[in-house]
């Protein structure tokens, strides 16, 4: 603004004025002002004046997993669009499930003075936001729960979808079921386990911990677990893969042998109608999940001093896969 009102000739408060719309400043003032903006490429420094005023820098931070993944993009596609409804800019970062990242990546938005943070949580101990939080920077944890801090959270029901898809199993006659899964590490991961645990023990059915399986990232880890299974003495008749990239590689290695053995998959996506295999998938709404932790976030920004929520987004049984020839 110093070498705005050099090259204009006016002064620095008149520079102020004009850039802010200020009324009552001289045409011919203002049109030597913009002249100058214009030949020195000036740009406003919203953080800096926000800092200086005390008022909110109309950003908000967004911290998921993994960009890639289609459905962290679904996330923070629905979360912009909320944003943008709100007059304000998105910080999106990606901790790839390192926890140590994502202390660094939250400290760093913070500190960018975001009025508010959305996070999936890779780690479990959130506290280190607590000083944050006091300071009036509201987060809202979504997909999973803030760890060692009260925080409104947006979950999915997890649990709920599990056990109400491996209950259809168990209707169906199956008792033998192979449980496909990530890491107990995730807590996604433990709240799908746990619904189909309780499907089962609800139904009288054996746990046969020999046929969980975790350290399941990908498809082709998924592939070649379902076959060594099936090549088992007692193999399972129907298999529960608890995230999608896990059931790809199930409904690859299950095409392959022609099996009969049921399929239930967590997490819908894209083309599951188009595979060659009919399995059953646990559906939800990525983006009502994502809207409401960003509309529940907005309404702390302006204010609501209510106790921390938690809200349970609902899912639903869907049929998927192409029907055997």
């Amino acid at each position: 603004m110093v070498d705005v009102a050099a090259r204009a000739g006016v002064s620095v408060k008149t520079v102020s004025r004009v850039v802010n719309n200020a009324p009552y400043v001289q045409p011919e003032l203002t049109q030597r002002v913009l002249a100058a903006v214009a030949e020195l490429g000036f740009r406003r420094n919203h953080l800096a004046s926000s800092l200086r005023s005390g008022q909110a820098t109309a950003t908000i931070g967004l911290l998921i997993e993994e960009i890639a993944n289609p459905f962290y993009a679904t996330i923070a596609g629905a979360v912009a669009e909320v944003a943008s409804d709100h007059d304000t800019m998105l910080l999106i970062a990606s901790s790839e499930e390192d926890p140590a990242r994502e202390q660094q990546l939250l400290r760093d938005l913070c500190a960018r003075r975001v009025d508010g943070l959305l996070v999936v949580p890779a780690g479990e101990d959130h506290s280190f936001l607590q000083s944050e939080v006091d300071l009036g920077t509201p987060a809202v944890f979504l997909d999973r729960p803030a760890g060692e801090l009260r925080a409104d959270t947006v979950l999915l029901d997890n649990r709920g979808g599990a056990r109400a898809g491996v209950r259809t199993l168990v209707e169906a006659g199956h008792r033998r079921v192979g449980i496909l899964l990530d890491s107990t590490s995730v807590y996604t991961m433990r709240e799908r386990l746990a619904g189909a645990r309780e499907a089962l023990a609800a139904a009288g059915a054996t746990i046969d911990d020999r046929l969980v399986r975790d350290g399941i990232r990908d498809p082709g880890t998924a592939a070649r677990v379902v076959g060594a299974l099936l090549d088992q003495p007692d193999p399972p008749t129907a298999f529960f893969s608890l995230n999608n990239r896990i059931s790809l590689g199930a409904v690859e290695e299950l095409h392959r042998r022609g099996s009969a053995a049921a399929l239930l998959g967590f997490d819908d996506f894209d083309l599951a109608r188009l595979l060659p295999y009919p399995f059953t998938v646990v559906a939800y709404d990525t983006r009502a999940l994502a809207r409401a932790a960003a509309e529940l976030l907005f309404r702390r920004i302006a204010g609501d001093p209510s106790e921390p929520r938690s809200l349970l987004i609902p899912t639903e049984l869907v049929e998927r896969g192409l029907p055997r020839g």
